[in-house]
């Protein structure tokens, strides 16, 4: 079994060699690619412009980003996958020969197990969820008038998934040549993000849940994670053991980030999950959305061009990373606030000042 991974990694490092040394020109597109690829962008960007042009869409891209982060955590934290930046310096395959050289960049440092990839997990599921939702829209106009021809669906068709292996592609190949993962790990990322967004996509319970359902639900994720970690660890197992591989092994010590460990996501994605739930369960949100002005075009772009702008400026807040449980504490607050900003409170400020001006007119 070891000599079997060990060939499966050292495999995996002479690809990672392999791009490092003829893509290096490629780099900040790598890296641009690993940025965008990651989770927080559904939360800031994705989820206003779907929430507010399909509710149901941004209301999917919620809980398939946050269940299937919390499934990946979970994942690895019981695959315990190693990654290439510090494989290369403990591994005995080697022996006395040299060590593979591999370089390392500001975000190649995640202190996380490295099996499933997040990224690309994340990645397919919110990408399929997209794709899925705008060739049903597609196909559903094109039904809709009398011209619509065979040839044309399928092009649509394979038109919209060529993208979405093309993305999926792309963020495979940015993980590995930023030396984070094996690529025995963004395959199986990429297969279960999209198992996780093919299973929601058939659960409608999601859509009309209570806001009792929804704490009900954050509180079973967190106090199962917590659980699980705590239960190891009386057993004698840490499940933060990369945590210690990642400080040793970074080429610089700024690059290990307190919001790539394991909690930090876990606590983010329960704010996002908890501030889903007030949100939609708001009564500024039933007035606001629910009503003939939520109905309108102008309104929902209206909403989505606000709420990326607020957004953005939050996202520039940074909370202290002095304090491990304060850092912990604000992230919830933060990532609970951008759900419900983009829901609830976008949408009612916007709302007021047309009316306000609709006052004005008459």
């Amino acid at each position: 079994m070891d000599a079997g991974m060990d060939l499966l990694h050292s495999s995996g490092v002479e690809l990672v060699q392999y791009l490092q040394l003829n893509y290096r020109d490629s780099q900040s597109w790598f890296t641009f690619i690993s940025f965008a690829a990651d989770l927080r962008n559904t939360f800031f960007v994705f989820f206003p412009i779907w929430f507010h042009l399909c509710e149901a869409v941004g209301v999917k891209l919620i809980w398939v980003a946050v269940i299937g982060d919390w499934l990946n955590l979970i994942f690895k934290w019981i695959l315990f996958g190693q990654r290439p930046y510090w494989w290369v310096h403990e591994t005995s395959y080697y022996g006395n020969s040299s060590v593979p050289v591999l370089e390392q960049y500001p975000i190649t440092c995640e202190t996380g197990p490295g099996s499933p990839s997040g990224h690309a997990m994340g990645s397919a599921g919110v990408w399929y969820v997209m794709v899925s939702a705008f060739l049903a829209s597609v196909l559903r106009r094109k039904q809709q008038g009398s011209s619509t021809k065979c040839f044309t669906t399928i092009w649509v068709r394979a038109g919209l998934w060529t993208i979405f292996w093309a993305i999926q592609f792309c963020v495979c190949l940015s993980r590995v040549f930023v030396a984070t993962h094996f690529p025995h790990q963004v395959f199986l990322g990429v297969l279960s993000g999209m198992v996780v967004a093919e299973v929601f996509g058939r659960i409608n319970a999601i859509y009309n849940a209570s806001f009792k359902r929804y704490l009900q639900i954050t509180l079973f994720l967190f106090s199962f994670a917590l659980g699980f970690y705590l239960l190891l660890k009386v057993l004698g197992v840490d499940l933060l053991w990369s945590l210690e591989k990642a400080q040793r092994w970074c080429a610089r010590a700024e690059w290990v980030h307190i919001d790539t460990t394991p909690f930090a996501g876990l606590v983010r994605n329960m704010g996002a999950l908890f501030g889903l739930g007030l949100a939609l369960n708001s009564p500024i949100y039933a007035e606001s959305c629910k009503g003939k002005r939520g109905q309108q075009f102008s309104f929902r772009i209206s909403c989505i061009v606000a709420s990326l702008i607020v957004l953005h400026l939050f996202d520039s807040v940074k909370p202290p990373t002095q304090r491990e449980f304060l850092f912990y504490f604000l992230s919830f607050c933060k990532s609970a606030t951008v759900p419900l900003a983009a829901a609830a409170f976008v949408p009612f400020c916007v709302s007021q000042l047309v009316n306000r001006q609709d006052k004005k007119l008459l």
